[in-house]
């Protein structure tokens, strides 16, 4: 089953994503497994992070959950909140991201 888990950034936490954003792609690289799509969220003009989504595909809260807090960001503190909210696949289309 897909979860979405959407992450809101705390206020300057900048410097932090920075210091930690090589371990943080590393642990996503190790997740690929599961991990169905993740990207920063931005704000409107795209110059400055303001979060992170992620769709997982793992059978349960508890595991979804498990990959979050398994994510260098959550460990460093990047993140002030963290929703996760199991999801259905209604529509697939990959390719209207190409170029985003």
């Amino acid at each position: 089953m897909l979860w979405a888990i959407s992450c809101v950034d705390q206020p300057n936490t900048a410097a932090i994503r920075d210091k930690v954003l090589q371990p943080h792609r590393d642990y996503l690289g190790s997740q690929k497994g599961i991990l169905v799509l993740a990207g920063a969220t931005q704000n409107d003009d795209g110059t400055e992070a303001i979060g992170s989504l992620f769709i997982v595909n793992v059978d349960s809260r508890a595991k979804a959950k498990a990959f979050s807090d398994g994510d260098p960001f959550t460990q460093n503190g990047v993140f002030k909140s963290i929703t996760i909210t199991r999801m259905r696949k209604g529509q697939w289309n990959p390719g209207a991201a190409e170029g985003a």
